[in-house]
């Protein structure tokens, strides 16, 4: 793995896994809801129609998407670099009777033949913690012909407002443009945002057409679990950002 790839496997491993293991069996019992703010998919209408395709969540986790993709009929594979979240992803499956594939491996460089999925999706996972540079391509490799990458991540708004020694955003622009390519976090991992123009560059040099791009601002009253950013703030700029693009082939 690249240096990158086992910083982040250490640091999920020995430090974050506790705490989305504990939220774990809620996640997978809940109806599908997305991104910092646990908005539902009624509102925010991530998912296509998931009958009978198959799809690949990229840095799965706990492996919750994969319990909604296969509750739709779909047939899900979940990849992640952290042993620890995989382990509460089969306790769950054990618990919940629901079984799919889970890999323990890097997004970056999936262990599948070309052409397995027609559906490739990240919340969070390597739309975040994995070079864009690799993973897109990867996801690209995996997608047959007119298969769709969806995913979800901090918005670049919210990554340009957060100083490197700041716990949460500010009101105010914190960070140079060209500095959140790479994020090198004070907790040892490295976080990725690649800025929005270069984005739908690095998605149609792979062949992918852009389907939405949505920034999501927040309704006042929303709450969430996470603390870098503030409710405050997320309902006056957007935090979160979801991405659909479809693989031309």
């Amino acid at each position: 793995m690249s240096t990158h790839a086992e910083r982040n496997q250490a640091l999920w491993d020995e430090q974050h896994s506790h705490w989305f293991s504990s939220r774990a069996e809620q996640q997978w019992a809940a109806e599908p809801h997305w991104g910092i703010w646990a908005t539902p998919e009624t509102e925010l209408h991530v998912l296509p129609e998931l009958a009978g395709k198959d799809v690949i969540d990229l840095g799965c986790g706990t492996a919750y998407i994969g319990a909604w993709v296969l509750r739709a009929g779909g047939r899900p594979v979940g990849i992640d670099n952290s042993a620890s979240q995989l382990a509460t992803a089969r306790a769950l499956q054990e618990r919940t009777g629901l079984h799919f594939p889970l890999i323990h491996g890097n997004a970056e460089d999936v262990p599948l033949p070309d052409d397995s999925f027609d559906l490739a999706i990240s919340e969070y996972g390597a739309s975040s913690w994995c070079d864009p540079a690799l993973w897109i391509p990867e996801a690209a490799r995996l997608l047959r012909p007119r298969g769709q990458l969806i995913f979800l991540r901090n918005s670049t708004l919210l990554e340009l407002c957060t100083a490197p020694e700041a716990p949460v955003a500010t009101r105010h622009l914190s960070r140079p443009y060209g500095d959140i390519t790479r994020i090198a976090r004070s907790d040892g991992g490295t976080h990725f945002q690649l800025p929005t123009g270069p984005m739908i560059g690095l998605l149609r040099s792979n062949g992918f057409t852009i389907d939405e791009f949505t920034e999501y601002v927040a309704p006042p009253d929303v709450q969430s679990e996470y603390d870098y950013v503030t409710p405050d703030w997320a309902a006056n700029w957007p935090s979160v950002e979801l991405w659909k693009a479809t693989f031309a082939g």
